[in-house]
């Protein structure tokens, strides 16, 4: 199916102001790099995801899911197909001990609300850059605390285009990982548990941790957060810093001299330069110290050539 078609029919979906053909993904990546995308979609309901999944497979048209895009790398050849981006959906509420969020919402945004209504569990949260969609698809942890212990339950838009609720248990959630990994279902809304605590505490908690983010961490360029896992018995930045790697640079994309375990683009980088100097990087710590570093972060998309 060729683009204008695509186009034509997911506006039948869709408002016409929603649906963009041919857009840089770097507009959209915390990374500042990614190619274009065929179809970009921004839905601002339930109906309109279900309705473009239940067509994007019926036409088996590729269909690729994003969020703030703080964790992933999209390749300078783009994405086919439809990418839906799902920020429009952020609304967030608070009901007792409970917080429901919609997928689109940035989880820090959660946290926030979480302490303006004296709840507690979430402080881990306060300065995680992705959306709730994106927190659920990996589980996001930071600072001791991860999704899984205060997620009660998730909304999820099946493969086939349908609506179910799964229970935190059914999301298989462990480090870095969920069956939203496996499944292809869509998280459209999340429901926090979480307990009654004191403002002043929580606010000190999460002062605390942004003082450590802002402090260890290089905020000021753009970057697709950690891009490794932790390796056992190992800490993924350490690694990378005892192999002198740090400030070793490949095209626009560097190793931070503030933290190794981030990669920045410090000079107008691309998604290629990302890749090879997270190959570069892993094949120097393995023959260094024999551990094989597993990335955090996702590369999706085509490689230059292929747009």
């Amino acid at each position: 199916m060729n683009v204008m078609t695509l186009e034509k029919d997911i506006k039948q979906f869709v408002e016409a102001k929603d649906v963009l053909v041919g857009a840089p993904l770097a507009d959209y990546t915390y990374t500042k790099v990614g190619g274009k995308a065929d179809v970009l979609v921004f839905p601002k309901s339930y109906s309109e995801i279900e309705k473009v999944v239940a067509y994007t497979k019926e036409h088996n048209i590729p269909l690729t899911i994003l969020g703030n895009a703080s964790n992933v790398i999209i390749q300078d050849g783009g994405l086919r197909g439809v990418v839906l981006i799902l920020t429009g959906l952020d609304e967030v509420k608070v009901e007792g001990n409970r917080i429901t969020a919609q997928s689109g919402a940035a989880i820090i945004d959660v946290s926030r609300t979480a302490h303006d209504a004296s709840l507690t569990g979430l402080e881990f949260a306060c300065g995680i850059p992705g959306s709730v969609g994106g927190a659920l698809y990996m589980n996001a942890g930071a600072y001791g605390g991860e999704v899984k212990d205060v997620l009660e339950q998730v909304v999820v838009i099946t493969d086939a285009g349908d609506r179910k609720v799964m229970t935190r248990d059914e999301l298989e959630l462990s480090y870095r990982t969920s069956i939203l990994q496996k499944n292809n279902f869509i998280a459209v809304e999340a429901t926090f548990l979480l307990a009654e605590g004191e403002q002043t505490a929580i606010k000190a908690k999460m002062d605390e941790l942004t003082y450590l983010r802002e402090s260890k961490q290089p905020l000021e360029y753009p970057s697709c957060g950690s891009v490794f896992q932790r390796p056992p018995g190992h800490f993924a930045g350490k690694l990378i810093m005892d192999a002198d790697l740090q400030l070793t640079r490949i095209g626009g994309v560097e190793v931070s001299g503030k933290h190794a375990g981030f990669m920045v683009n410090v000079d107008n980088g691309t998604a290629t330069d990302y890749i090879n100097l997270i190959g570069h990087v892993q094949k120097t710590v393995k023959e260094k110290f024999g551990v094989s570093l597993q990335r955090e972060v996702r590369i999706i998309g085509d490689a230059p050539g292929h747009e």
